[in-house]
């Protein structure tokens, strides 16, 4: 662990708790919208306690969990269309406590904060069987295909992870509008599977033949 990654990891999550609540509060008026703070909470508290464990027992998997820089042009579009998708998405929630619009009923709520949580739980996993996940495409010294656990059942276990993730959280908003605006995030990663996967096939040895292996990219017997 250094002092130098320690401070990155920190400064980062700090920046993200206030852009995300600011994209949450600013747009409703008022911090006393329920929905908003428990998708603060069972966001940003799993990824402080994970970003714990990483900094101590892995953290050159924290280093490049850090580094969002894409270099290639398809996937920095893809990386801005994301971002755009959470701008709208989260100042449309937000605009519909404002307002008054229609809000979800408290069971659907408490439905997609278990599903997000059990995401994340996923997502913990995914990081264990892969040390070498990074944000960016590219293919690390020495890497070797992972072909066991989730990766056994699809080849892109932490975009089947963040689908549900992303998809569940505008539901946790209470947001139909928000909802709607999400649903274009799994043509956005189908994007940046196409172009991840021409990449690892010409770089990683070996992924040719996982490709033969599991036959599934994002969803078990769908795509």
């Amino acid at each position: 662990m250094t002092m130098k990654l320690f401070i990155g990891a920190i400064t980062k999550f700090l920046l993200g708790v206030v852009l995300v609540g600011i994209l949450i509060f600013l747009p409703a008026g008022t911090f006393s919208f329920f929905n908003g703070w428990l998708l603060m909470g069972i966001l940003f508290i799993p990824m402080f306690f994970a970003g714990i464990v990483m900094l101590f027992k892995n953290p050159d998997l924290l280093k490049s969990r850090l580094d969002a820089k894409e270099k290639q042009h398809e996937q920095s579009l893809v990386v801005k269309l994301s971002g755009l998708m959470f701008l709208a998405g989260f100042i449309v929630a937000g605009l519909g406590v404002r307002f008054g619009w229609y809000a979800l009923p408290k069971p659907v709520v408490i439905v997609a904060a278990v599903i997000f949580i059990i995401a994340y739980i996923l997502y913990a996993e995914v990081l264990r069987e892969n040390t070498y996940l990074s944000r960016t495409i590219e293919v690390q010294e020495n890497q070797k295909v992972i072909d066991t656990g989730l990766y056994g059942i699809v080849r892109h276990p932490m975009y089947s992870v963040t689908l549900l993730l992303f998809l569940s959280m505008p539901l946790v908003l209470g947001s139909v509008y928000s909802f709607i605006i999400f649903l274009v995030y799994p043509f956005i990663i189908a994007k940046r599977i196409k172009h991840e996967e021409e990449f690892l096939e010409k770089e990683l040895n070996g992924y040719r033949e996982y490709k033969q292996k599991v036959k599934y990219r994002l969803l078990p017997f769908i795509w």
